[in-house]
Formats: structure tokens, C-alpha cells, sequence
């Protein structure tokens, strides 16, 4: 069938390896080097706003989320919720945003039919970063080992399968797809491929390709004020 089932298993798990297409930092340090950077970004954000921090939103210890408020809390305003990476291991006017394992539980937000569970979210946006949208060649990799996923379970919860005719509310609801000029081809191929899945069932979708910017560094620069994607996401805000 070619593509990734014709890869060898070790050239499979280089693809899904992300630290291993960086040109700024070798594999080894670059995963220390984005957590320094990361960690660095949260004590600014919490140094200049209101918060409340390590708020549960299910009984797992893991299952807890940070809010950060707007200068002016009152009235009404938009909600970003960015879903960080890392593969899993860890109302009104909602925008989403995650990055690499984060744009997959993203897209399955967007995936999933809410009326199911008696809610109709209001999802204004969303901004899928470098994200994972078909699992089942991870389940070649050495990223199993640890979710032990079958086939089954990759198939049930991969984006790129579960992919719906758009509903008017759905096709109202803005959707970028951004990948990085140095991730692997398949973070490339899986984003190009799911933009374009999204596109032909009726989905508002645009697929930004970042140069310049590995797996990494394209979610950090989002501290940036002329970072393009920081732009894009405040832009997309502001349009609403």
C-alpha cells in the first residue's frame, strides 16, 4: 500500500520521534530544552495575570487544568483551551488549541457528536499544532509501548476516521491545521492529509506551514506578540 506500512520499524519510529528532526538542538537535549522553555513561559503568564491553578475537572491526579483570567474578568469574553503534548501521557464562545498529542485530543473534541451527551459546546476555533490525526502507525513505535493501544482502539480514536459531513454549526467553527517546516514528513503528511479531509466534508479549514521552526519551538514562540502563529490565533479571536 506504500507510505508508512512499507517503513522499517526503526525508520518508522524516527518519524514519530519528534526530537530527532530539530536543527537547533541534537535529540538528547532538545526535550530538556522545550520543557526549560515551557516552564519559563508559564511563570511569565502567572506572573502578569490572575489564576487558579490545579483545578480538577475528573478524579484521575493527572485530570487537572490551569485558568488563566483576562485583565478585565468582567462581562463575557472568549476561552482559548490549549491541550499541551507529550503522546497522552499526561460554554460560550470556546476556542481549542493543542499541540502534538494535544491537536489529536483537539481534533477529537471536534470529532466527537456532543448531543450525545445532552451539551452543544459553542466551538468558535480551533488551532491543531503538529498534531497526530491517524494513530494506527503509531502502533508500530516505540510509543505503544507505554499506551499499549490495539488496532481497534487507534482506529476508534484517530481524527482522520472519525471525520464527519460538517453540521452548521461545525462549518461555522474555524479550523488551522499548522505544522512545522522541521517536523518529520509523516507529522507533515498526517497534517496536509487531515486539512484536507476536514476540507471535503464541509469543514473551515487552513493549513499553515511554518518555516523556519521544528516540533518544538513552533508552539513556544507563541509567547512572541509577532510570532505568525500567535497573530493568526488572536486574529481568529477577534474575528468572532
Amino acid at each position: 500500500m506504500g507510505g508508512w506500512r512499507d517503513m522499517p520499524v526503526e525508520a518508522l519510529e524516527e518519524q514519530y520521534s519528534p526530537s530527532r528532526w530539530s536543527p537547533r538542538l541534537g535529540r538528547d537535549t532538545i526535550i530538556q530544552a522545550h520543557l526549560a522553555a515551557t516552564a519559563a513561559g508559564t511563570q511569565w503568564a502567572r506572573a502578569g495575570t490572575r489564576t487558579s491553578l490545579h483545578v480538577p475537572y475528573g478524579s484521575g491526579d493527572g485530570e487537572k487544568l490551569d485558568i488563566y483570567f483576562p485583565a478585565d474578568p468582567s462581562g463575557t469574553f472568549p476561552v482559548l483551551v490549549y491541550i499541551h503534548g507529550g503522546y497522552w501521557q499526561c460554554l460560550r464562545g470556546i476556542y481549542l488549541c493543542g499541540h502534538s498529542a494535544g491537536a489529536h485530543l483537539a481534533a477529537m473534541v471536534l470529532s466527537t457528536d456532543w448531543t450525545e451527551y445532552g451539551v452543544a459546546p459553542d466551538i468558535k476555533g480551533a488551532v491543531l499544532v503538529s498534531g497526530v490525526y491517524d494513530l494506527e502507525p503509531i502502533l508500530h513505535t516505540y510509543v505503544n509501548d507505554a499506551l499499549n493501544m490495539s488496532r481497534e482502539v487507534a482506529q476508534r480514536n484517530s481524527p482522520m476516521l472519525c471525520i464527519s459531513p460538517a453540521a452548521p454549526a461545525a462549518a461555522a467553527c474555524e479550523v488551522l491545521v499548522a505544522v512545522a517546516q522541521h517536523d518529520s514528513p509523516e507529522f507533515r503528511r498526517q497534517s496536509q492529509e487531515y486539512s484536507q479531509a476536514l476540507r471535503a466534508a464541509g469543514w473551515s479549514v487552513s493549513l499553515l506551514d511554518l518555516a523556519g521552526v521544528d516540533h518544538f519551538d513552533i508552539i513556544e514562540k507563541l509567547s512572541e506578540d509577532s510570532y505568525v502563529l500567535t497573530q493568526v490565533i488572536l486574529n481568529m479571536i477577534s474575528r468572532a
